[in-house]
């Protein structure tokens, strides 16, 4: 079975009646929505549980593809076949009776990002021309998540060719938002996001290149790590660049992402004990807390009360030139990078078509882009000139500032709203009123994210309330590069000053 449309009606027909059953044909435990308990656990609680048998493996996965079935308005979903599922279910279970050591993401179904490679289901990349592609191998990092024991739960939806912030794929359909289907869920990794949320599984992958993982988390209220640059293999997925493209998870919880991150960089050392008593963030107002939404900006800075109730020392301070670094480095190289970097994958993996092929049948609003601004000769091609002193001159020279900036002000990470405002509704991608301002779609929400991840940081984030609209509001932290263990281990502390946010009511 291959695709959306006969998975969904595999759903609709009740062909995969079967695959919902308990193994023993007992019944599972419903909360009073209806939905299995099953589906709340977190990755770390799940896998514990089916180590140690108190559940099945099967029994799991089928709770979570039972919500995958109620969940289908979402479009989260471009390929998912139940029945693959639970036959690798089966297998975990008969490993562990059989005494296999259970591995450490033992018996996990863990969606995935359709840009990323997979043996077993196609990799569209959310673009119609590879709608029936499937590599030979799975990506690094998917082989190094089915070695520790995790299932796939087939691939979900995606901005086109990760090609924007909404997930509003005109060729797969939009993905929507868990806490208002009116909404975009962010993206590129929208899909992704929107599972986790919805509760279809705790811990999934998804990418960054300029916000694709943080902007889902924040605007689906969920947690999001970004790692830093080159921590995890990108070889195996779509690229845009390999200068700033990064693999990395969305989880409900900070452990989560630590465990992914333990895995996939195979970094097991117990992080350090961290107090939040006298922990030094840095605040970089004149930048990242301008022109914020109202209930942003009230929500963003209730949450830093908290954490300085906490303990925590807020450090103003001020990073010279950013914005204009930003706008010299970080869409000029995606621009220029990504046609060359599209060509070396489709032929490494065996697309069997070219880049030319491939945009000639995209969706009107990515073909458009790349024919007028990507593509070799297009009108608003970036030159080589402007490009070899994007790469030599000024991407260096952001990342020095950085340096210097955690250097001068001693703080072990920077904390900042992740979009200035909250979800926009699908559709709402030209022009937002901001606090009295028309604003432009993309500066609104990718403003504040593309800093961290052009200067290769690793970034943080942690839903902190919901909107008097109950639409969700994060903000991200960001520490130097290389720090990612502290930073995963500073988040569980913020993670449990904070609070959750209430669930979406799906």
């Amino acid at each position: 079975m291959v695709g959306n449309e006969i998975s969904r009606r595999e759903f609709l027909l009740g062909s995969a009646g079967a695959a919902f059953a308990t193994p023993a044909g007992g019944k599972l435990a419903h909360a009073s929505t209806g939905a299995s308990p099953l589906i709340d656990l977190s990755a770390t609680d799940a896998v514990a549980a089916m180590t140690r048998g108190d559940f099945t493996a099967e029994r799991y996965a089928a709770a979570l593809l039972e919500r995958c079935r109620h969940e289908q308005s979402l479009n989260a979903f471009i390929t998912l076949e139940p029945q693959r599922v639970l036959a690798q279910a089966r297998d975990c279970d008969q490993a562990r009776r059989a005494g296999h050591k259970p591995g450490p993401l033992f018996g996990l179904p863990v969606p995935v990002k359709d840009s990323v490679n997979t043996a077993d289901y196609p990799t569209s990349g959310g673009t119609p021309a590879l709608r029936h592609f499937r590599p030979a191998a799975d990506a690094p990092v998917v082989a190094a998540l089915k070695a520790a024991g995790a299932i796939v739960l087939g691939k979900t939806n995606l901005h086109e060719l990760s090609y924007g912030w909404t997930s509003n794929n005109l060729s797969f359909g939009a993905v929507r938002n868990p806490y208002d289907p009116k909404r975009i869920p962010g993206g590129s990794s929208g899909g992704t996001a929107a599972a986790i949320a919805s509760h279809c599984a705790p811990l999934g992958v998804a990418e960054d290149t300029e916000g694709s993982i943080r902007i889902p988390a924040a605007y689906c209220g969920i947690a999001g790590f970004r790692p830093t640059t080159g921590r995890y293999s990108t070889s195996g997925c779509i690229p845009i660049t390999h200068l700033f493209d990064q693999v990395g998870p969305l989880a409900r919880h900070v452990g989560d992402l630590a465990l992914f991150d333990s895995v996939v960089a195979n970094d097991w050392l117990p992080p350090a004990q961290v107090s939040l008593r006298g922990l030094r963030l840095g605040v970089v107002r004149d930048y990242w807390f301008r022109d914020l939404d109202p209930e942003v900006a009230r929500l963003s800075e209730h949450a830093l009360e908290r954490l300085e109730d906490a303990g925590v020392v807020l450090v103003e301070g001020h990073i010279p030139e950013l914005a204009r670094l930003i706008e010299l480095t970080t869409l000029p190289i995606q621009d220029h990078d990504v046609p060359l970097e599209l060509a070396k994958y489709l032929q490494t993996y065996g697309a069997g078509i070219d880049v030319d092929t491939l945009v000639a049948q995209a969706s009107p609003d990515i073909r458009d882009y790349f024919l007028s601004a990507v593509l070799p000769g297009s009108a608003r091609r970036v030159t080589e000139p402007a490009y070899a002193e994007a790469v030599i001159q000024y991407l260096p020279e952001l990342r020095r500032r950085y340096r210097q900036y955690f250097a001068d002000h001693g703080v072990a990470a920077m904390v900042f709203p992740v979009s200035m405002v909250p979800p926009p509704l699908i559709g709402e991608e030209k022009t937002l009123r901001v606090g009295g301002k028309d604003i432009a779609f993309e500066v609104a929400v990718s403003r504040n994210i593309a800093p961290g991840s052009t200067a290769g940081l690793p970034g943080l984030v942690l839903p902190v309330g919901l909107t008097a609209a109950g639409l969700p509001v994060a903000l991200e932290f960001d520490a130097p590069s290389g720090a990612d263990r502290a930073l995963l281990a500073m988040g569980r502390q913020f993670e449990a000053v904070l609070g959750p946010v209430s669930p979406p009511k799906t």
